[in-house]
């Protein structure tokens, strides 16, 4: 029995020394596929929608208008007014995060109403993502923004007025104290 264990060890590392220089040459570029992304690939691929609101798209809605795209997308999901679930609670808790209970809602922990947007464009609704209009999700945020008092029902919401929103909490996180996050390229090689 210890013989077929020490032949079967053997085997194994055989394998693994065969299989080494496929992977090292699987690897290599000299088999000619792929390149190099040109700009406009790159460009399609970046999506992503910062706190200052840069990456925003054209498009505009208004929390009335926001609250039949919510009922018909969302209200499965989040309940009629944001607070019954059964997934997320997206309204109400304000106040409640110095509490024993905290409760993280978009109006009481989210900190940029911009990414909201980019996370409802991207991500929502749950089971069809990335499926709505721009000026669906601009409704859509506006909307569950009104379920949290932060916007009136016909504030118009668009790439201008979205990134002038202070959220509730904007001023209840802080910064990262390592010394290399954030640092521009040159200052973050001097920590290494």
């Amino acid at each position: 029995m210890a013989t077929a264990r020490n032949v079967i060890a053997a085997l194994m590392c055989a394998a693994a020394v065969v299989g080494s220089p496929a992977v090292v040459f699987a690897q290599s570029p000299t088999f000619g596929v792929g390149h190099a992304p040109k700009p406009e690939e790159l460009k399609a691929i970046d999506i992503e929608v910062t706190p200052d609101g840069k990456g925003l798209i054209h498009g505009s809605g208004t929390a009335a208008a926001g609250k039949e795209v919510y009922t018909r997308r969302c209200e499965t999901c989040h309940g009629p007014t944001g607070q019954e679930g059964p997934q997320d609670v997206l309204a109400g808790g304000q106040g409640s995060l110095t509490t024993s209970r905290p409760q993280k809602t978009v109006g009481s922990y989210w900190p940029y109403a911009t990414t909201l947007w980019d996370y409802i464009n991207r991500a929502m609704p749950f089971d069809h993502p990335s499926t709505m209009m721009p000026d669906e999700v601009y409704a859509t945020t506006a909307y569950v923004l009104f379920l949290n008092g932060i916007v009136g029902e016909h504030d118009v919401l668009n790439e201008t007025t979205l990134p002038q929103i202070k959220m509730p909490n904007r001023d209840g996180f802080t910064s990262d104290p390592r010394p290399d996050v954030g640092a521009s390229p040159k200052k973050r090689s001097q920590h290494q």
